[in-house]
């Protein structure tokens, strides 16, 4: 009977002991030097903010939607410096066509542009987007519907000069 009491309490020992180590050199390795400079959550995940616009000119870049009301559309985009062409490539809307639009594109965030499709005589949004060129993603929202959100793939087919970060 002492003999389990023994073993019980060098086991709890034992236990107490490899735990304190195991803490000290968390705490020592966690403390070391390191190369990288820190970054914090806020630096890392809310980039400063900006209304400097970014410049499309020269890009095509297809949307393929899978979700919303342009499923099974893909439109291929093309922008100048101040306008964009969007055409229809692929599914039910091939045909139509669409007059070029005036367009603003703004960065929200790391490979992210949120770009506006606008009327050229009234300013009026004709079309929204949200793309991440690193999950390569969009999000639309063209007015005029009851529900008006798509959503689905983008694919650059080709750049311009400026680089999206």
């Amino acid at each position: 009977m002492f003999a389990k009491k023994r073993v019980r309490m060098v086991a709890a020992a034992l236990v107490a002991a490899l735990t304190a180590g195991g803490v000290a050199a968390a705490v020592s390795t966690s403390a070391s030097a390191s190369a990288k400079p820190a970054m914090t959550a806020s630096t890392h995940h809310n980039p400063k903010l900006s209304l400097n616009r970014f410049d499309l000119n020269g890009y095509v870049i297809n949307a393929e939607y899978t979700l919303g009301r342009n499923t099974g559309n893909t439109f291929q985009q093309t922008y100048t410096d101040t306008m964009v062409q969007g055409v229809p490539i692929a599914g039910p809307f091939v045909g139509t066509t669409f007059p070029p639009v005036d367009y603003v594109a703004l960065p929200v965030g790391h490979d992210q542009l949120y770009i506006t499709w606008l009327d050229p005589s009234t300013f009026a949004i004709v079309d929204v987007f949200v793309m991440n060129f690193r999950t390569h993603t969009v999000y639309d929202y063209a007015p005029g519907s009851a529900t008006p959100e798509s959503a689905g793939t983008i694919t650059v087919v080709k750049r311009g000069p400026e680089r999206i970060r």
